[in-house]
């Protein structure tokens, strides 16, 4: 099996929720892109959690305050 040469560069996550309250229904997105130092030692999964749980926590304060909103 071959393996790949490509050498990753950036991450990007995008997170997005649909939420609805009362009659109306609301949609939130945040897209967020880092770039990966060029060093040896750098842990690629650590990094995908971190801007994982970063861009899970701009959408979700934008829910909770949709809610506060209009509740």
């Amino acid at each position: 099996m071959k393996e790949s040469k490509a050498k990753v560069t950036s991450i990007k996550a995008t997170s997005r929720a649909a939420i609805k309250v009362r009659d109306n229904f609301y949609t939130v997105e945040y897209s967020e892109e880092r770039s990966i130092p060029d060093i040896e030692d750098v842990d690629l999964d650590f990094e995908r959690e971190a801007l994982w749980a970063d861009a899970n926590k701009v959408v979700d304060a934008q829910c909770e305050e949709i809610i506060k909103t209009f509740k």
